[in-house]
């Protein structure tokens, strides 16, 4: 993504797990905030943690202030392990965040399936982690079985979609997060993957970390 961009192997449940990260403010150490974790599309249908969504998720929280890390789950790259429905997935999120994040303030974010599993990340971690921000970007809802919000984390969570998402309908999204009453910021013309409206996605990213910004530290 940029020329501080690091690579790294961690240890996951399956075996290695490649990943990157992303520095906030190069040396300036004194405008990290903390670390984001961010979980990538469906591995079976090309997902990765290159995917243009999830390299914008990561700029918008390096443009923030914060550290980035993305990571391709088990099977994908060179992850070590196969496809397991979002559960091994789940676990190799957790790993990572142990691995990289296990103490300081903590974000995680996720694209489409990596929503989902950012989602299910959040629910474990609430109650031992004060969790700074919770971005959801073109959340499967419909797809998967995406756990409610928690009641901690609702003032936190930024849930973007595009109006004319072809993959996960919008109805969808509003039909999840209406009992929640977890408000959604819909991108007007954006599909699925934003084509075109990358930058309109990383701007409305930025500024829900800064208004966000209040509760970062615990």
């Amino acid at each position: 993504m940029n020329a501080q961009t690091q690579k790294l192997d961690i240890q996951g449940p399956a075996g290695t797990l490649e990943a990157l990260w992303d520095a906030a403010g190069g040396p300036d150490a004194a405008r990290t905030l903390g670390t984001v974790v961010i979980a990538h599309p469906h591995p079976l249908f090309g997902g990765t943690m290159d995917n243009k969504v999830v390299q914008t998720v990561a700029r918008a929280f390096v443009q923030s202030g914060w550290n980035a890390l993305r990571f391709n789950f088990r099977g994908v790259g060179n992850s070590l392990g196969r496809y397991d429905e979002g559960r091994g997935e789940l676990d190799d999120m957790l790993a990572v965040v142990q691995a990289q994040a296990a103490s300081g303030p903590l974000a995680l974010a996720g694209f489409s399936f990596g929503a989902f599993v950012a989602g299910s990340a959040a629910a474990q971690l609430h109650a031992q982690r004060h969790l700074a921000h919770l971005v959801l970007v073109g959340a499967a809802a419909g797809r998967f079985a995406l756990v409610q919000v928690p009641d901690s984390v609702r003032p936190r969570t930024l849930l973007v979609h595009g109006e004319v998402d072809e993959t996960v309908p919008l109805t969808a999204v509003l039909d999840w997060a209406r009992p929640q009453n977890l408000p959604v910021t819909v991108l007007p013309g954006c599909s699925h993957f934003f084509h075109g409206q990358l930058p309109l996605l990383r701007q409305v990213i930025c500024g829900g970390i800064a208004a966000h910004m209040a509760t970062v530290v615990p």
